[in-house]
C-alpha cells in the first residue's frame, strides 16, 4: 500500500508506480525510472508534461494574480478568450468557464434545457460524459449509474452509429442530443462516415440542440483541432476540458450566442470560473498547439503509430482490432488487458484501459516517431509474453 491510500477513499483503480516528474512524453518515478507516457493523465497532457510555454505562462501569472472572480474583469482572461475565438468552431461565439469536463457537460445540459424548454435528452449507447448527476444521467454504462438512481428524467439512449434510431426516439419532450464525435471511454469508437452529418441534419430538422462532448477528442487529439472537423460538422454547444490549460484544471462550454444568452444572471456560475492562472496556461496551450504544429504532429505521428499497431495485429492473434484517429487510439484484445498493462509498466510504458479488454492510448501530441517505435517494441514484447502464457499460436 502506498502512503496515499491510508488517507484516500478507494475510488480509483491504481497502478503501482509513484510518478515524481515529467517532460514532454516521458515521466519518471521516485526512483528516477523512465516511462513512455501513453496515458497522458487520461488525455490531459496534450501539449506534453511541463510544456515550456505553459510553465513560463504559469510562472509569470502566479507572481501577478492567482484569483479573480468572474464578477470582476481581468486582462489575462480577456487575452485567453480572444485566443480561444481563433480556434473555436464557427458560430460558437460564447464561452462559459468551469473546472472540469463533467462541469462543462452540466453547463451544456442546463443551457440546452433553458433554451428549448424541454427536459428530454437523447444520448448514445456507450456514451461517457462524466459522473456528476447531470453528466451521469447521459453516461450509458450501468455500473456507473445503478447506485445513484433516480437520475435526470427523460433521457433516452440509442445506438451510437444509427441516425434512424435518433430520429425514432424524438418526441415532443426531446430538446437535446448529446454525443462524443469519437467515443473515448468505451474504447475509441469511430463512427462510420455520414453518421455525424446525419445526426446534425436531424437536429436541424427537428430544431434540437446538438451537443458535442469533445473533452477527450478535441484540441488536436485526432489530427484536427476538433474531432467534428473530420466530418465537417459543427454542433450548437461544445464541451471541452482535459488538456485545455496544459494540465491546470479547466472546463469550457462553447455555445451559440442565442443559446447561452437565454440564461439569466445568477442561473449558473462557478467560483473558480475563468481563473487567471488557468487562463494564462490556456493561452500558452493554444500557442503550443498552433505555433508548434502539434495538431499536424498528431496527424502525422498518429498515422505512424496506428500503422505500427496494425503491423502488430498481423503478428499477434491476441489482437482483435486496432482503431482510432490521430493520437486517440485503441487496441482491442481477445483477453483482459490488466496483465498486459502491468507488464508494460514494468518495462517502462504507461497505457490506459477501456473496459476489460481494450488498451487505450492518449499520448501527448509532442510524441515523435522514435518514442512511438520504443512504445511499439514494448507492446510487441508484452503481447508475445501474454500469448506464451495463454498458449496462443
Amino acid at each position: 500500500m502506498n502512503g496515499e491510500d491510508q488517507y484516500l477513499a478507494r475510488i480509483y483503480q491504481r497502478f503501482p508506480v509513484n510518478i515524481a516528474r515529467g517532460k514532454g512524453a516521458i515521466v519518471w518515478d521516485t526512483s528516477d525510472r523512465e516511462y513512455i507516457d501513453c496515458m497522458g493523465g487520461y488525455g490531459v497532457a496534450i501539449v506534453g508534461h511541463c510544456n515550456d510555454r505553459v510553465v513560463r505562462a504559469i510562472r509569470t501569472q502566479v507572481e501577478k494574480l492567482i484569483v479573480c472572480h468572474m464578477s470582476l474583469y481581468n486582462d489575462t482572461r480577456l487575452r485567453f478568450l480572444q485566443k480561444l475565438a481563433t480556434i473555436a468552431p464557427p458560430g460558437l461565439d460564447k464561452t462559459f468557464f468551469s473546472n472540469s469536463g463533467a462541469e462543462a457537460v452540466e453547463a451544456a445540459l442546463k443551457f440546452s434545457r433553458k433554451f428549448t424548454g424541454k427536459k428530454g435528452v437523447i444520448a448514445m449507447n456507450g456514451a461517457y460524459h462524466g459522473k456528476t448527476f447531470g453528466a451521469l444521467s447521459v453516461t450509458h454504462n450501468e455500473k456507473y449509474r445503478k447506485s445513484f438512481q433516480p437520475l435526470l428524467e427523460g433521457v433516452k439512449f440509442v445506438p451510437y452509429a444509427d441516425p434512424n434510431k435518433v430520429e425514432d426516439a424524438i418526441d415532443e419532450t426531446i430538446g437535446t442530443v448529446i454525443l462524443e464525435p469519437i467515443q473515448g471511454e468505451t474504447g475509441i469508437i469511430v463512427p462510420p462516415d455520414g453518421v455525424i452529418q446525419s445526426i446534425r441534419e436531424i437536429c436541424n430538422r427537428h430544431k434540437l440542440v446538438l451537443i458535442f462532448d469533445e473533452i477527450q477528442s478535441g484540441l488536436g487529439r485526432t489530427g484536427k483541432m476538433w474531432a467534428g472537423q473530420n466530418w465537417n460538422t459543427v454542433p450548437d454547444i461544445m464541451c471541452l476540458a482535459k488538456g485545455i490549460a496544459g494540465g491546470v484544471p479547466m472546463g469550457l462550454t462553447f455555445a451559440k450566442a442565442e443559446i447561452i444568452e437565454c440564461m439569466k444572471t445568477g442561473e449558473h456560475s462557478s467560483t473558480f470560473s475563468g481563473n487567471p492562472l488557468a487562463c494564462a496556461a490556456g493561452y500558452a496551450t493554444i500557442e503550443a498547439l498552433t505555433e508548434d504544429k502539434l495538431v499536424e504532429n498528431a496527424d502525422k505521428t498518429g498515422r505512424y503509430f496506428k500503422e505500427s499497431l496494425l503491423m502488430l495485429q498481423e503478428k499477434h492473434r491476441i489482437i482483435r482490432e486496432v482503431r482510432g484517429l490521430g493520437m486517440m487510439l485503441a487496441v482491442e484484445l481477445r483477453f483482459e488487458v490488466r496483465d498486459v498493462l502491468l507488464d508494460a509498466l514494468k518495462k517502462g510504458l504507461l497505457m490506459l484501459y477501456s473496459g476489460r479488454n481494450i488498451i487505450r492510448l492518449l499520448p501527448p501530441l509532442v510524441m515523435d516517431e522514435k518514442i512511438v517505435s520504443s512504445a511499439i517494441q514494448i507492446i510487441d514484447l508484452v503481447l508475445t509474453e501474454e500469448e506464451k502464457r495463454r498458449h496462443v499460436h
